[in-house]
């Protein structure tokens, strides 16, 4: 099997590095629109725990339907291609980004706001200067978990035709191939350990307070 894979490798190089570029564009435009909208969804839930329930029922409704359930509900609508995946895959990534923004700035100690309006703070600025960059840790982790399970979904996009990796997989589900099977399924999951990988780097980078 190992040859086998090898050979497809050598003989597709090009071809999977074109369905790696598509994998990876599809996974982040989804967390992308993810990220968009659950940060200032997660800041407005935060404030109460109505409107907390409110804006995270949808969200939450929505992620009990299985991603390929989704998918193939969502081509009489939207069709086949790249807008259906992300759409799903956007759906699937605001949770965990939205609820880790609304743990960020729930869980900001109450000193560091009252020390900030006591030296003259406004609004603005306790946003900014104090309350993201104490929720930003929350977030971050929030957004990799996110990153992580869009790039292992984001195979199932192949099925409706947005290309990716998940192509190598259906192909070999067609051919009755285990080595197809394999190496799509192994090339998604270094792709998606990878990114968590690189993401924690960056991370890192980021917040160089935390680690110092």
């Amino acid at each position: 099997m190992i040859s086998s894979m090898a050979a497809y490798i050598a003989t597709h190089m090009s071809q999977i590095a074109a369905q790696t570029a598509a994998h990876i564009g599809i996974s982040l435009l989804a967390l992308a629109a993810a990220c968009c909208i659950g940060i200032p969804c997660g800041y407005a839930a935060s404030k109460s725990a109505g409107c907390e329930a409110v804006i995270s029922a949808p969200f939450e409704m929505l992620r009990v339907i299985p991603s390929l359930a989704f998918l193939v509900l969502l081509i009489p609508v939207m069709g086949t291609g790249t807008a259906p995946a992300v759409t799903a895959l956007t759906i699937l990534a605001v949770p965990p980004v939205l609820l880790n923004t609304i743990v960020g700035f729930r869980t900001i100690p109450a000193f560091m706001l009252e020390s900030a309006r006591g030296i003259g703070m406004t609004e603005r600025d306790l946003l900014f200067r104090v309350k993201v960059p104490a929720a930003l840790p929350m977030i971050l982790a929030g957004v990799r978990t996110a990153l992580v399970e869009v790039i292992a979904s984001a195979a199932l996009a192949a099925k409706i035709g947005a290309g990716g990796l998940g192509e190598i997989i259906f192909t070999g589900l067609g051919l009755n191939r285990a080595d197809l099977l394999v190496l799509g399924g192994v090339l998604v999951a270094v792709l998606s350990l990878g990114s968590g990988w690189i993401f924690d780097a960056v991370s890192r980078s980021v917040l160089k307070y935390k680690y110092v």
